[in-house]
């Protein structure tokens, strides 16, 4: 898929630190360029991965050093909520993520999965059908759409019990995290960002909670905290990452902001000061919310506090393309030995995006349709920069995903 009257000029960025070697906790990457994590709809009705995955992971991971940081992976199939995502829950989901985590060791690249828990967002027939429970730190719908969807099928929102919260802790993402490492992920990274379980627990509108787990600040972020705290000694900090979306409006009315933040920041330093630092976080600028760009006068926060509490690894994504072809606001920040930057859209639509941000070859602008059609037909053939590939859309819509296990 490629469309040559639908491209972005840009500088060549080779000379620049994007492209010399950084240390992010366990490993040296040869870049300083990632793979943003998404929403994808390409597994199979099991969550399983599937050929299509592997087939884009592998292409993405060509450059060596990437970091490429998986799509959104169920922690436990209570997490669940959208067809055709996948999971990390059971062995035969960590031997299909092993044969795409061998993909991308095989190139030289590295691997994160990012743990993912819907809570609210979650599609309440999706549940029922599976007989799951919709579950969220309060029972708040995030819209009045998702409310009638609910109250339709006969399958209301309520609110996490003690005991479901201590499974999220004590068994959930544990699992999930040991599955991680069995399937040769190099990087776990935790999902507290655009309004989904752990994001939900952070904020106030959607938690309402009187007992421990909501409240004041330190007992909304008790979860995610005691959640770090558990899979720090199964991972190792060094291979432990986290994403926040502080400004984000994505799935809430109301953004987290940066008070939250700084508190859990500051819990983080506190556990590498004593020798567990993270092997990243992750930002999510608030120059994007969810997948849509934010316009400058939308824009009410600023990510600059982050780096004058925590001292570790970032890894920075959202829009960095609005000022190209210079990417001004890249430059800048990393203009330091402990900032990556993330790419997602662009990433999409660029297998070869490392090399064209290096040589400045024009970037083949995403096609927005495909994001959530079943299967993302079109993901796996945007040609790189030299290629000339033609592709049969219709052939490309009928491809179904095959379990890789």
């Amino acid at each position: 898929m490629t469309d040559n009257s639908n491209i972005v000029k840009i500088d060549a960025l080779g000379e620049t630190k994007l492209f010399q070697p950084i240390k992010l906790g366990a490993n040296t990457l040869s870049q300083r360029i990632a793979h943003a994590p998404t929403t994808r709809l390409r597994a199979t009705e099991d969550n399983v991965p599937t050929d299509l995955q592997l087939e884009y992971y592998r292409d993405r991971a060509q450059a060596p050093g990437t970091l490429l940081i998986t799509e959104a992976t169920y922690v436990s199939e209570g997490g669940i909520g959208l067809p055709h995502t996948p999971g990390l829950w059971n062995d035969t989901q960590a031997k299909a993520w092993k044969k795409i985590t061998q993909a991308i060791r095989e190139q030289g690249s590295f691997s994160s999965v990012q743990l993912w828990h819907l809570g609210r967002t979650a599609f309440p027939e999706e549940l029922k059908k599976r007989g799951l429970p919709f579950v969220a730190p309060s029972a708040l719908y995030d819209s009045e759409e998702m409310e009638k969807r609910a109250k339709a099928c006969g399958h209301e929102l309520r609110a996490l019990t003690k005991s479901e919260i201590e499974q999220l802790i004590n068994e959930d993402f544990p699992n999930a995290a040991r599955k991680a490492l069995a399937a040769g992920f190099d990087y776990v990274e935790l999902h507290s960002a655009h309004g989904y379980l752990l994001s939900q627990f952070l904020n106030p509108v959607s938690n309402q909670r009187t007992d421990e787990y909501g409240g004041s600040i330190e007992n909304r972020a008790r979860l995610l905290l005691a959640i770090v705290d558990k899979l720090i000694p199964i991972v190792g900090a060094n291979r432990l990452g986290i994403r926040f979306s502080p400004w984000a409006t994505f799935q809430v009315s109301k953004p987290e902001g940066a008070e939250i933040h700084s508190y859990i920041l500051q819990e983080l330093q506190k556990r590498a000061d004593d020798g567990n630092e993270l092997a990243y976080v992750s930002l999510v600028e608030p120059r994007v919310s969810g997948i849509v760009d934010v316009s400058a006068e939308d824009i009410h926060g600023s990510n600059d506090f982050v780096s004058k509490i925590w001292k570790g690894s970032l890894i920075k994504a959202g829009n960095y393309t609005y000022n190209a072809p210079k990417f001004t606001e890249l430059v800048r920040d990393i203009d330091n030995d402990r900032t990556l930057v993330a790419w997602c859209r662009f990433f999409t639509s660029n297998p070869d995006l490392v090399a064209r941000l290096q040589n400045g070859y024009p970037l083949q602008h995403y096609d927005r349709d495909t994001f959530y059609q079943p299967y993302n037909w079109g993901y796996n053939t945007w040609n790189k920069y030299d290629e000339t590939k033609e592709y049969d859309e219709e052939a490309e819509k009928k491809r179904v995903g095959k379990a890789l296990a």
